[in-house]
């Protein structure tokens, strides 16, 4: 007998209210006994003393029996003097709370409740808790991952940016002024590149000569190259005639739109300040007090009443069609003939179609004379000139990266964007367009970031009001295990009870 009253019971939580049930320890109606017991609980604490436990028990928790237990042991302090001599008390609350705690009692129904409380916070309010706790700390990781990734790439929009600027040859801040400034400085770069171009005279000797003697060439060699190695970077109206002009009118330069406005107005234009055109008077005022700048009635001088159908004899009228650039006065290099030869498109074509065969040339020479002794070749070239026998790879090499440098300055990328923007000064806005997508782009990744930290400090103050329910429910329910178990282990003869389960 001792053996067993040292056994201890084992309860699962879940099967708690089941247990109590099947032993006959409650009611299976308790739940409509608990129904008038609330509605009694909810009048009763609409007049309770002044006292802090007592708030602290109303606050916020669910009143069940083991709180009308305190609660009574409570108002016999502050409902002392209501005591009579027999030990009862007159005072209403006390009467009250000690009614509603006979009912609790009656067929163990107190029991069945806080069974019932107790499964309900282990299996549905803890849970419910967690879950959104799991979920505010899973969406503060969240959002600082993304908040990462904007950043990142808010950065990474603006390093190609910067990139891009630098491609450019700009800062990037101003981005059209800067494309202008890069385009009127191009006439110097070119200038540059034609005094280098004087520098291939030995270059053209080599190839002139390699193809007099190898196919009996007759015609120019690379005239484009030859005329830049003499002349350096004249005006195409030079290489076309053969003169240099004695006026040179250079085309105007259409101006790239500004990268912002100051504001969207119309230009309804000055009516008024200038001088009037015949017939109509800029002055005249209606009487809605609406000045129109018209006049309905026309004016004619004098006697010109009648309509002139152009009858009259008068000096015919000569139009002349001049063709630009052929029919200009001589020596005058206007449109196109103004441009040098490097600005001009057709004739950059050319010489850049030439740099690049005299570089296939000299590369090719480059790997021939790297190979071993060819008698065929060796023979050829016996009866060659001076000037093709006696070079050395080395020095074709040299010449070579030359070449290679004056074709690397022209068809760099950023030299054809100032190429394109000075054909076509629209582009100017394309590019700045382009650009501006970029920075704008990184400006939403930034305004996104700052959102996602703001959601992140949403998420960790939803974190922050949870926790502390967490807590305070994982309290109570410790407390209300053990004054279940407490109360089952006096109906076996305290024997040791142990509700498995409870994880809050």
């Amino acid at each position: 007998m001792e053996n067993i009253q040292s056994l201890p019971i084992d309860i699962q939580t879940g099967k708690l209210l089941d247990w109590l049930l099947d032993r006959r320890h409650c009611n299976l109606k308790w739940q409509t006994a608990v129904k008038d017991i609330r509605e009694k609980i909810n009048a009763a604490i609409q007049d309770m003393p002044e006292n802090e436990e007592i708030k602290h028990l109303l606050s916020g928790s669910y009143i069940h029996y083991f709180h009308c237990l305190r609660i009574v042991e409570i108002l016999k302090g502050t409902e002392a003097s209501s005591k009579n001599i027999f030990g009862r008390y007159s005072s209403q609350r006390m009467k009250d709370w000690q009614e509603i705690i006979s009912l609790y009692e009656t067929d163990n129904i107190y029991l069945a409740e806080v069974a019932s409380l107790l499964s309900r916070n282990v299996s549905y309010e803890g849970p419910a808790l967690r879950k959104q706790l799991a979920k505010a700390q899973q969406l503060q990781q969240e959002l600082s991952r993304r908040e990462v990734e904007c950043q990142s790439s808010a950065a990474d929009l603006r390093e190609r940016y910067y990139a891009a600027c630098k491609q450019y040859g700009i800062t990037g801040e101003n981005v059209p002024r800067e494309l202008q400034a890069l385009v009127k400085d191009l006439p110097a770069v070119l200038e540059e590149v034609g005094k280098d171009a004087e520098k291939l005279e030995e270059q053209i000797q080599l190839y002139t000569a390699f193809t007099h003697f190898v196919c009996d060439w007759s015609e120019p060699v690379l005239p484009m190259l030859t005329f830049a190695q003499k002349r350096g970077n004249p005006t195409f109206y030079e290489w076309r005639t053969g003169k240099a002009p004695t006026v040179v009118e250079r085309p105007v330069e259409e101006e790239a739109p500004p990268e912002t406005l100051a504001e969207d107005s119309i230009d309804w234009g000055n009516f008024g300040t200038s001088a009037a055109a015949p017939g109509v008077n800029a002055a005249i005022t209606v009487e809605d007090g609406i000045n129109w700048g018209i006049s309905l009635e026309p004016s004619f001088e004098q006697d010109s009443g009648a309509i002139d159908w152009g009858d009259s004899e008068a000096a015919p009228i000569e139009i002349e069609i001049v063709d630009a650039g052929s029919d200009c006065p001589e020596g005058v290099a206007r449109g196109e003939d103004a441009l040098s030869v490097l600005e001009n498109p057709q004739s950059r074509s050319q010489f850049i179609d030439e740099l690049m065969e005299l570089e296939t040339f000299l590369t090719q020479r480059v790997t021939e004379m790297g190979e071993d002794g060819d008698v065929v070749a060796m023979s050829q070239f016996q009866m060659a000139p001076s000037i093709l026998q006696g070079q050395t790879r080395q020095h074709v090499r040299e010449m070579l990266a030359q070449v290679l440098d004056l074709l690397g300055r022209l068809t760099s990328l950023r030299m054809q964007h100032l190429f394109t923007i000075q054909a076509s000064p629209g582009y100017v806005e394309r590019v700045s367009e382009l650009l501006r997508q970029k920075l704008k782009q990184a400006d939403i990744l930034v305004l996104k970031g700052a959102t996602m930290v703001e959601k992140r400090q949403e998420a960790l103050e939803e974190q922050s009001r949870l926790e502390p329910r967490v807590d305070l429910l994982a309290g109570r329910t410790r407390e209300l295990q053990k004054m279940i178990e407490a109360d089952i282990s006096k109906r076996y003869h305290k024997r040791p009870v142990n509700l498995m389960g409870v994880n809050i």
